[in-house]
């Protein structure tokens, strides 16, 4: 069962994040660019995927 303020919690807009504790619990980054990735994976948007990298 999660727990509130320990797996998640709620923002200013209503959605639910993650922890990193979460997270580490679960054991895997999705690569979707959580905010609390313990892995540090950043997404990459669409617009700057063909740009190379300085």
């Amino acid at each position: 069962m999660l727990k509130e303020k320990i797996d998640y919690y709620v923002n200013e807009d209503g959605n639910f994040v993650f922890t990193e504790k979460y997270h580490l619990n679960r054991g895997f980054c999705c690569k979707s660019g959580c905010k609390h990735c313990p892995w540090k994976f950043k997404k990459v948007d669409d617009k700057n995927k063909n740009k190379p990298l300085r």
